[in-house]
């Protein structure tokens, strides 16, 4: 594991800066080599998750990451989309002033490691590799983490807002597997300093204005839960969580009751609201009536 830590540290170190995007195009050459690239990353991509045998995910990996640096090398690089990397979030803001690379690879059952990377849209290339370090921090809810010690994730979404000082600053929704018995879902925040970037800020209000830097969701292996931003209620909504007894022997493990918890942005802070809806339903509504997007009738019909 510490051979692919070095691996990731030292390919993405070595790439930055590198070359200058003058006017945002990828040249014919660029673009084929891009091309290339892209079907061998995509296989070794699709090999570090999904492969049975624990030393392949492990050689994938150790293989995808100096190519994959390899590839971002190319002038304008910034502008090609990966599509093929299905087992690589690629996660944009709307600004598109960088993106953020981050994948998972299977450990163990109880073991995930994640890999990511930041790249700028920037004249000159610039990486930024992002370490998982999330097993040795403490007290992940309050604390401020750089690239070197990042609490990995896998991100499914990102939302740019603006704090109290009027800073730009990002939410980045990430999964992380965790353990056999028990996933996490997290909002982490994203900023950018001199330094570079950061993670994790006092934005989440809670009662009694108490902080927390970033916020982690653990809940049992056995269901599925909401976290993420609503862009019609114009909250985060997730599930409140309740603890059960597992049946399986693993103790206490947290459970979904069917209501709804959610952060609202007020003053650029994120203000906790405990229950967001009246009714308890097993599901949050839907962004938009289910029946408004219909192609046949109650009848069948089209």
């Amino acid at each position: 594991m510490k051979e692919l830590v070095s691996i990731l540290a030292l390919a993405i170190t070595a790439a930055a800066p590198l070359t200058a995007q003058n006017n945002g195009k990828i040249d014919e050459t660029g673009l084929a080599f891009l091309q290339e690239m892209e079907d061998t990353l995509g296989l070794l991509a699709y090999a570090v998750v999904n492969d049975s045998l624990a030393e392949h995910r492990f050689g994938a990996c150790r293989e995808m990451i100096p190519r994959l640096v390899k590839a971002l090398k190319v002038e304008n690089s910034f502008n090609y989309p990966f599509e093929s990397l299905k087992s690589v979030s690629i996660q944009y803001p709307r600004d598109s002033s960088f993106r953020i690379f981050s994948w998972q690879l299977y450990v163990d059952e109880n073991d995930y490691r994640y890999y990511g990377a930041i790249q700028m849209n920037t004249p000159e290339l610039k990486l930024y590799p992002l370490i998982d370090r999330s097993f040795t921090v403490e007290n992940p809810e309050s604390a401020v983490l750089g690239p070197d010690n990042w609490y990995g994730a896998v991100y499914y979404n990102l939302l740019d807002f603006k704090t109290p000082d009027g800073d730009k600053a990002y939410l980045l929704f990430g999964f992380d597997g965790n353990s056999f018995f028990r996933k996490r879902k997290l909002i982490d925040v994203l900023r950018f300093n001199e330094d570079g970037p950061a993670f994790g800020a006092p934005v989440f209000v809670h009662e009694g204005n108490q902080r927390k830097h970033r916020v982690l969701r653990e809940y049992s292996a056995e269901v599925s839960t909401r976290c993420n931003y609503d862009e019609l209620l114009e909250m985060v909504i997730f599930d409140h969580l309740i603890q059960m007894n597992g049946p399986y022997g693993e103790g206490l493990n947290n459970y979904p009751d069917g209501s709804y918890e959610a952060y609202r942005l007020q003053g650029g802070l994120w203000t906790h609201i405990d229950k967001v809806f009246n009714q308890v339903s097993d599901e949050a509504p839907r962004p938009a009536p289910i029946l408004d997007n219909r192609t046949k009738d109650i009848f069948g019909k089209q």
